[in-house]
C-alpha cells in the first residue's frame, strides 16, 4: 500500500476534498471536505474504494472527531438533471467546504478538474484520494454519508436494492428500473436502461 502523504506543503492550511456518487443511477452526489491536524494519520486510512465497508465505517467517526474541520454536501437528483452530474459535483464540494469552520488556506481535490472556491487556491491531484490523506479522509466521509442515505431511502423503495447496489449502474439494478420504473430518487438525465443491442 502506497504511503499517505500528510500535506502538499507544510505549515498551510490544507482542506482535502472529494466526492461519492458520480456515476449512480439514482441518489445524490455527495463530497467530503476535511482539514485534518498536521501530522494525523490513522492505519486504516486509504482512498475508501480500497476499504471495506466495515473499515469506512470505522474510520468516519474517527475523522469527524480528529479532524480540525470537516463537510459534507450533498447535490440531489434533480439539481443533478438541471445543471450536469460535473457541475453537480462541484456543487457538492463548494457546499462541503462552506461547511468548514476552519478557513483552508488551499484546497486539493480529487481529480483533474475544479471550479474555483471564493479567491482560495486549488491544487487537483489525480488519483488524490490514494496519495493524500486529508483527500483520503473526505473519500471516506463522502462515501459514508452517502450510503447511510442510500440505506434510508432503500426503506422507500426495497425492490431497488439500493442497501446494496447504492445506485450504482449494476446490471440488476437496470433490470429493475426496466421492470418498476424510474423513482423521483432516479436521475432522468442519465441513461437508466441498457442501450438496445
Amino acid at each position: 500500500m502506497a504511503k499517505l502523504l500528510s500535506c502538499l506543503e507544510k505549515g498551510r492550511v490544507e482542506a482535502g476534498v472529494d466526492e461519492a456518487g458520480r456515476g449512480c443511477l439514482s441518489g445524490p452526489v455527495v463530497a467530503g471536505a476535511v482539514i485534518l491536524p498536521e501530522g494525523w494519520n490513522h492505519p486504516l486510512l486509504n482512498d475508501s474504494k480500497q476499504l471495506t465497508e466495515k473499515k469506512r465505517n470505522v474510520l468516519r467517526p474517527i475523522i469527524e472527531a480528529e479532524a480540525m474541520a470537516w463537510g459534507v454536501g450533498f447535490v440531489f437528483p434533480e439539481r443533478i438533471d438541471e445543471i450536469n452530474i460535473l457541475q453537480a459535483s462541484f456543487e457538492a464540494m463548494h457546499l462541503a467546504i462552506r461547511q468548514l469552520n476552519v478557513n483552508p488556506d488551499h484546497i486539493l481535490v480529487d481529480g483533474n478538474r475544479f471550479r474555483p472556491f471564493d479567491q482560495i487556491g486549488h491544487t487537483c491531484v489525480i488519483k488524490g484520494d490514494g496519495k493524500i490523506r486529508s483527500i483520503a479522509a473526505a473519500s471516506v466521509l463522502a462515501k459514508t454519508h452517502r450510503d447511510e442515505y442510500m440505506e434510508k431511502i432503500h426503506q422507500e423503495f426495497p425492490m431497488f436494492e439500493w442497501c446494496s447496489n447504492k445506485g450504482y449502474p449494476t446490471k440488476k439494478h437496470r433490470e429493475i428500473i426496466a421492470s418498476y420504473g424510474a423513482t423521483p430518487y432516479h436521475r432522468k438525465s442519465f441513461a437508466l436502461l441498457p442501450k438496445e443491442p
